[in-house]
């Protein structure tokens, strides 16, 4: 009876530790999102500069929109975007007609810079599908790793994207992320963060962006940065950061 019991209690454990290790990639990112001060963006409206561009995102409970404004000739150019698809264009203070392919076009041009600003925050939307894989150790530190793939239903038109991030282990900030893309003939890029700067108690950061052979398996691209075999790519900054709660 006494071995019949000790056996139900391992099982039991061993059925608690299974049905626990589904919520791993949400604790890693809870862990990520609060290290980082993201739990702060609702209700909030942050601006920045990036590339000579104007950006802002404003977020409340239960909405968001995204602008970007910038110089054209003489023209002062507008493009509002709410929730990611409802895209508006304003030409010094007009509203005006845009064809649908340029929508395309200008919505995605938008969402991407906006994405990469606001990670890892958004890592928590319905579209994104992640997994954790584990743990992985670079310049002697080690990191939890989250893949992330999205939704053909709201993961917009790089849905068959997919994406690594790594997660320091003990600061839970992340420090690297890499991906893959299928537009314009494809390609694989990594990040490293550097530059960190606080605003509003939330915490921003630019990326050195690297190119990576095309076909590179992304949990491989750490061993390319520790063997400097990458090639650096460009910078992605972002000035002029304030943060006003709403």
């Amino acid at each position: 009876m006494q071995k019949i019991t000790v056996c139900l209690v391992l099982i039991g454990l061993m059925m608690s530790c299974t049905n626990r290790e589904p919520d791993k990639p949400n604790k890693v990112l809870t862990e990520a999102i609060r290290a980082h001060g993201q739990d702060r963006l609702v209700n909030s409206r942050v601006s920045f500069t990036f590339r000579d561009k104007s950006y802002s995102v404003t977020r409340s409970e239960d909405s968001y929109q995204y602008t970007r404004s910038f110089k054209e000739d003489t023209s002062r150019i507008e493009d509002v975007l709410i929730k990611s698809t409802d895209f508006t264009r304003r030409v010094n203070g007009v509203e005006v007609s845009v064809p649908d392919t340029m929508q395309v076009k200008y919505t995605n041009s938008v969402n991407s810079v906006l994405y990469f600003m606001q990670l890892p925050y958004l890592l928590n939307d319905p579209a994104v599908i992640k997994s954790f894989e584990g743990t992985q150790r670079i310049h002697g530190e080690t990191y939890e790793v989250l893949r992330v793939t999205f939704r053909s239903n709201g993961g917009g038109e790089d849905f068959q994207d997919e994406y690594r991030y790594w997660f320091h282990e003990k600061t839970h900030l992340l420090d690297y992320l890499a991906y893959n893309y299928q537009t314009d003939g494809g390609g694989v890029r990594f990040r490293k963060a550097y530059n960190r700067s606080e605003r509003g108690g939330m915490l921003f950061q630019d990326y050195v962006n690297y190119e990576v052979p095309v076909g590179t398996p992304l949990q491989k691209i750490p061993e390319l940065l520790e063997a400097e075999k990458l090639k650096e790519l460009s910078r992605i900054n972002n000035t002029d950061i304030q943060v006003e709660r709403l």
